[in-house]
């Protein structure tokens, strides 16, 4: 278990704007719920590292403004592997 959640999210936050990875994928990487994560990169953040939390919010802002492309992405990739096989 975590000792210091301010550390943690520290963490989450400084992992999540090298590799600009989703909350999911960070979530994935630390073995951490989804919840867990958003939650200590948007309120934890804030009041910690406030310069990192806004590094951040463009990479989810980034996520969020591709996420629909993403889906299409990966259903075209499923019907593409489903005609193969």
């Amino acid at each position: 278990m975590w000792e210091d959640l301010d550390e943690r999210a520290i963490l989450f936050g400084k992992y999540i704007v090298e590799t600009g990875c989703t909350v999911r994928g960070c979530a994935f990487h630390f073995g951490q719920g989804k919840s867990t994560v958003h939650k200590d990169v948007t309120v934890r953040l804030k009041s910690v590292e406030p310069l990192l939390y806004y590094e951040v919010r463009k990479v989810l802002d980034k996520n969020l403004k591709e996420r629909h492309i993403r889906g299409g992405i990966a259903t075209r990739e499923k019907y593409r592997l489903h005609k193969i096989n």
